[in-house]
């Protein structure tokens, strides 16, 4: 049986006059999964959202978002999905109830659901008995909740998450992951974008946009194994600075990467490489306080990735996409 996918997108392509935003992307989103589209400010994730979602025309390509095509079919498209933006679109002046109220119309959930669903949405957000408390007044936590519940209240297939934890303390980052978690157990199809490395290990399946261009696609474990050009070590020592430029001149080294008060280093081989560092570092009179071969994050894998396109974009050439 094939696995019918939520989202398909063929050489998409968004310009704003000369500049490109989004530069011939492709790739598909399986249903049932949860889908992080990840960059760096700026790097078109945005802007993608916004065209699969039906804010915004493509300039050229195809997209089809739950069989819908996103140049004719805007209209079901908008009335299948969910949809969270990078800010709250909540009313600060309106109470808790009166935003589920109003997105309940909006999103024209049945009469005979309304008491059920906006029940589920105090209940999710954690705000049961405080229907009346004024939106602007709730913690960010709760408000992101709030603007979640609001956007699946008519338990869409398939949910557009864009930076949705953008400016939120870590612990509610850690619910609302748990909260996503849920739906996808529950048969929703997330789309999610966010710049928070350590949120992409939630994810099925990653895209990594760079520049208006995707260029990894993956598991978070191929992305792991696959992209990484050697071993990393990581290396804290009494003098971070000194020990980064140190070991950048070694032949040896592949990449260094500031991760806070340790180095993250790439080599080809760990067990040759080793003692080399330790010496050429003793040699600059710095001492090593750790130095242990880790399991490489995804930030790690996204350093270098982005390192290798930026190199090979200085030099002229074209990296495969992968």
């Amino acid at each position: 049986m094939i696995k019918e996918d939520a989202v398909t997108v063929k050489e998409l392509t968004r310009t704003f006059g000369d500049f490109v935003a989004v530069n011939r992307v492709s790739f598909s989103v399986g249903k049932g999964e949860i889908f992080g589209f990840l960059g760096p400010n700026g790097a078109g994730k945005s802007t993608t959202i916004r065209m699969l979602t039906g804010i915004l025309m493509p300039t050229s390509g195809e997209a089809k978002v739950l069989g819908y095509d996103v140049y004719k079919e805007v209209e079901h498209i908008k009335e299948n999905i969910g949809y969270m933006s990078q800010r709250f679109s909540l009313y600060n002046d309106l109470t808790v109830m009166e935003n589920i109220e109003f997105y309940g119309g909006i999103y024209k959930v049945s009469p005979e659901k309304r008491s059920r669903r906006f029940r589920w949405a105090l209940e999710m957000a954690g705000l049961s008995g405080k229907g009346d408390m004024m939106t602007g007044s709730l913690p960010v936590g709760w408000k992101q909740r709030l603007a979640l519940g609001c956007a699946i209240l008519h338990e869409p297939r398939l949910l557009f998450l864009d930076e949705p934890t953008s400016g939120v303390d870590p612990s509610s980052r850690r619910d609302f992951w748990e909260l996503i978690s849920r739906l996808k157990e529950g048969g929703t199809t997330v789309f999610v974008t966010t710049h928070y490395m350590d949120e992409a290990e939630h994810c099925d399946r990653l895209g990594l946009i760079y520049r208006a261009k995707l260029i990894t696609l993956g598991t978070p474990e191929e992305l792991k194994t696959k992209y990484m050009p050697g071993d990393v070590i990581e290396l804290i020592t009494s003098d971070t600075l000194s020990a980064a430029e140190t070991v950048e001149e070694m032949p040896e080294v592949i990449e260094v990467a500031l991760f806070g008060r340790a180095l993250h280093v790439v080599v080809a081989d760990i067990k040759k490489t080793r003692e080399k560092i330790k010496t050429a570092l003793k040699k600059n009179n710095i001492t090593v306080s750790s130095l242990e071969q880790i399991i490489p994050s995804l930030e790690d894998v996204f350093v270098s990735v982005i390192k290798t396109e930026d190199m090979a974009n200085n030099n002229g050439g074209t990296p495969a996409q992968k």
